[in-house]
């Protein structure tokens, strides 16, 4: 089943963001853009280098007014001892939630319960808290960042301009469609 157009559920999450514990429920993502990003564990190989990407494209979803959580099963302490040991992971300015007991994983469908660890999965939800689009990838495919943005940018172009699409490949500034017969067969 799809979560597309589905409220965000509660949840309540430790997380390590900025040299700092803190508590992250659903209520922080109300009123903002966000990305919850799962992967399945700290101290992988294809995860590392998919935070790094966001931490290196950080400064372009804070500039669109979107934040990132990244999620794993791991706890919030395995978090800190990760970005204190990984160069790649010091980068991560973004909360980095924990979920050992898998409750955000299953609210989300991304849980595999056999191993006890997320799929890669990422959510776009808008300001009210709806899913507006997600992927999930198999454990071995690294996700790509600037075409994460370029998802955020379109979802905040398509509730700013009800009635308007945005085609393949669409870019802030590009020409956009909006559906009509007159379209119909015409692309």
């Amino acid at each position: 089943m799809s979560l597309i157009g589905t409220q965000l559920q509660p949840f309540t999450a430790e997380a390590f963001e900025k040299f700092e514990f803190k508590t992250i429920t659903d209520a922080d993502l109300k009123g903002k853009w966000s990305v919850v990003f799962f992967y399945p564990a700290d101290f992988t190989f294809v995860c590392p280098t998919e935070l790094e990407d966001l931490a290196d494209n950080y400064a372009e979803f804070q500039k669109i007014g979107c934040e990132i959580y990244s999620v794993s099963t791991d706890t919030h302490f395995a978090h800190k001892a990760w970005h204190d040991s990984s160069e790649a992971i010091k980068k991560v300015q973004f909360p980095m939630l924990g979920d050992p007991t898998g409750q955000l994983s299953r609210n989300f469908g991304v849980m595999i319960e056999s191993a006890g660890l997320a799929q890669r999965g990422t959510f776009v939800i808008n300001p009210n808290g709806r899913i507006v689009a997600c992927e999930i990838h198999d454990e071995g495919i690294g996700r790509d960042a600037k075409e994460l943005l370029r998802k955020v940018q379109a979802a905040q172009f398509i509730e700013a301009n009800p009635g308007m699409v945005c085609p393949a490949k669409w870019k802030p500034g590009k020409d956009t469609l909006k559906p009509s017969i007159d379209l119909v067969g015409a692309i």
